[in-house]
């Protein structure tokens, strides 16, 4: 849902350890050249697409994403830590 929106390049959604939830759902987004992203408004964008369960709190904007020798985004080599410490965390919607 993330690579429909006009001002996302390319998304990886990655779960990050929670202790009152067990995991949270992160978004790692890079934007389209001359596009900014503000979190709180891909968040609503998002939520009138998707279940509320499913739709990211956290919003960590990068330049690219990692990826393999064939192209593929590499949700593993993405730094965790710098989501969690630089990440944006949204409001709720309800």
């Amino acid at each position: 849902m993330l690579y429909e929106h006009p001002a996302v390049r390319e998304a990886a959604v990655i779960g990050l350890p929670d202790e009152r939830l067990g995991e949270e759902v992160a978004a790692v987004v890079a934007p389209r050249p001359g596009a900014g992203i503000d979190a709180d408004a891909l968040r609503d964008w998002i939520a009138v697409r998707l279940a509320d369960y499913k739709v990211p709190r956290i919003y960590h904007v990068v330049d690219a994403l990692p990826k393999g020798s064939t192209g593929k985004i590499l949700k593993r080599a993405i730094d965790r830590a710098d989501v969690r410490r630089l990440g944006v965390r949204t409001r709720r919607l309800r």
